[in-house]
């Protein structure tokens, strides 16, 4: 198959692009690592009047450390991999960073290895060679992991259009299947991931049929603890639901609780039989996706209270 006709833009400059997107809206077609836009062109899913290809934009591609007092790293024109000034440490993300510039970023490492940890999940390496942190936020798969990292650590997103800035928070960008807070003239130009608060710890598990594919069920978690004591807790479950899908009944049956065997397997019990929404399709039955959910959230829990014990988490 061929896309259909198309106008094809590529604006050097993100002032470029939203004028572009300001004049042609809902005809136009973002690019940036093409992974899901192209096959739906290409079998004529998506017909775009216009396609505007974001890969000359240097200025959206870079990786910048973020201290307490606002402070970023600058040891790089595009990315800077410095400590951040010795606070408390986030990040800013461009929004067309190359996910393998992430796999290999000490900073991603250092300060949001729950993030670190997925990456090695989506696809391949050729796919993360071209995809975009950015691109596949917008996207918006339920299957992908980035929407779901981003929701389990509180990011919040940054959208440019004709009229200015916004910053919207990842857990209400998402608005269902394939849909998020984007409107036809915005443009995702940020992800900004909060440093995660000191005795938090992290777990990303999934589960796939093969390394590579689309998982069948996967969940990010985060579990703060003041002695045993469960302060807060974030279960983000992917391929369960039209988006990321929070278990907020599986979380607050944690927090004020000691984080102990009994109360771990209640809170993946809820998360698996009330939290989610899976349906049955040709690689799994709802059956098998809520076993999945639930043996993955007590692992999760587990790995992440472990790390919050032993200081190896934030």
């Amino acid at each position: 198959m061929k896309p259909a006709p198309f106008e094809y833009k590529a604006p050097a400059t993100t002032d470029e692009a939203v004028d572009l997107l300001a004049e042609h809206g809902w005809d136009a077609k973002l690019l940036a690592g093409g992974q899901s836009l192209v096959p739906a062109m290409n079998f004529r899913l998506a017909q775009p009047a216009v396609l505007l290809d974001l890969n000359r934009i240097d200025e959206l591609a870079y990786i910048r450390t973020v201290d307490s007092a606002e402070e970023t790293g600058s040891t790089g024109s595009n990315v800077a991999e410095g400590d951040g000034g010795g606070g408390a440490v986030g990040l800013r993300i461009g929004a067309m960073t190359r996910q393998a510039a992430l796999e290999r970023s000490a900073a991603i490492a250092a300060h949001s290895p729950l993030l670190a940890a997925a990456l090695p999940y989506i696809g391949h390496p050729q796919i993360r060679n071209r995809g975009t942190i950015g691109g596949s936020i917008a996207h918006a798969d339920p299957a992908a992991e980035l929407p779901a990292i981003v929701v389990a650590l509180d990011a919040e997103l940054t959208i440019r259009n004709s009229e200015g800035e916004r910053r919207v928070a990842a857990a209400e960008f998402f608005q269902g299947l394939f849909s998020t807070a984007l409107g036809p003239n915005d443009l995702l130009i940020e992800v900004d991931i909060p440093a995660l608060p000191a005795g938090t710890g992290w777990s990303f598990q999934e589960v796939a049929r093969r390394h590579g594919d689309y998982a069948l069920v996967g969940v990010a978690a985060t579990v703060r603890l003041a002695g045993d004591v469960c302060e807060a807790a974030r279960m983000v479950f992917l391929s369960v639901g039209g988006g990321p899908v929070i278990a907020s009944n599986a979380e607050a049956s944690l927090v004020g609780q000691p984080l102990d065997e009994r109360r771990i397997g209640e809170a993946a019990r809820l998360a698996a039989s009330e939290d989610i929404d899976p349906v049955n399709d040709i690689h799994a039955s709802v059956a098998y996706r809520r076993h999945l959910a639930e043996v993955l959230a007590r692992r999760a829990l587990h790995e992440a209270g472990a790390r919050a014990r032993s200081g190896a988490g934030a």
